[in-house]
């Protein structure tokens, strides 16, 4: 082999790692927003207050860092700030297109209804908690930043799910992974709860809920085994459930 052939072998093979490099550096750079921890791109029928709740984020906190106004509408392809924006490089801030940019946000959330009932909603905590299923605790919480931010009550399939305070649902759905079947309430500025792996949800988002009313029905987890997980968050934090429910 002489020189000048073995220069455009090696000149080919650099040239195909840069081709290769570059693709990936682009694949990268446009699932920045989804995978990066400063910014999240909507994907279809996603909520803000689902977004919130994947990333302990604070509902409140998320909508002001986004400019978003109550009801908290959010479209696909729209690009959100997970982090205050003040912390972020000028250049590095996501652009709404200008079709976002001429939609009204407050515009009603179009998987929400009207029920004609308007949920009493304290402004810091709710008074008193209920248990939201009867059955055996199998899983305590562990803290905010471990895998168990709730508890898991065992008991059987199809049993009844109960809302552990008034308040109104703001998601309803399966959309967040590890979950199943979940349902999450707002109880107040402060509060939400959050109730997952049932087998059928029986209120949608935007209904108003009463404090003990049924709202689902107990399924499987991913260990297939019939439990309600049950998580309560003050301001995107989770906390322990058991410091809230009464003792029994």
């Amino acid at each position: 082999m002489d020189v000048d052939s073995g220069t455009r072998r090696v000149s080919l093979r650099l040239l195909v790692f840069i081709v290769i490099y570059s693709l990936l550096m682009s694949a990268c750079s446009s699932d920045r927003w989804r995978l990066g921890s400063q910014g999240y791109t909507v994907r279809k029928n996603e909520t803000l207050f689902a977004i919130a709740w994947r990333y302990k984020l604070d509902y409140k906190e998320l909508a002001r860092w986004n400019n978003i106004s109550s009801p908290y509408t959010i479209y696909p392809g729209q690009q959100l700030f997970l982090v205050e924006p003040d912390g972020l490089q000028s250049n590095n801030k996501p652009q709404a297109s200008p079709a976002q940019a001429s939609r009204n946000t407050t515009k009603p959330s179009l998987k929400a209804r009207d029920t004609g009932k308007r949920p009493v909603l304290a402004k810091t905590t709710p008074k008193q908690w209920r248990w939201p299923a009867d059955g055996k605790i199998v899983a305590r919480f562990r803290g905010s930043n471990s895998t168990s931010t709730g508890i898991d009550i065992a008991g059987k399939f199809g049993q009844p799910v109960k809302a552990t305070a008034a308040g109104k649902v703001v998601y309803s759905g399966s959309g967040l992974k590890g979950y199943g079947n979940l349902l999450i309430i707002k109880h107040s500025d402060e509060y939400l709860s959050a109730y997952g792996h049932n087998s059928e949800l029986l209120v949608r988002e935007g209904d108003a809920v009463i404090s003990g009313q049924k709202i689902a029905k107990m399924g499987f987890s991913e260990s297939r085994l019939a439990r309600l997980h049950f998580e309560i968050r003050r301001q995107g934090a989770p906390v322990d459930p058991l410091k809230h429910l009464p003792k029994r």
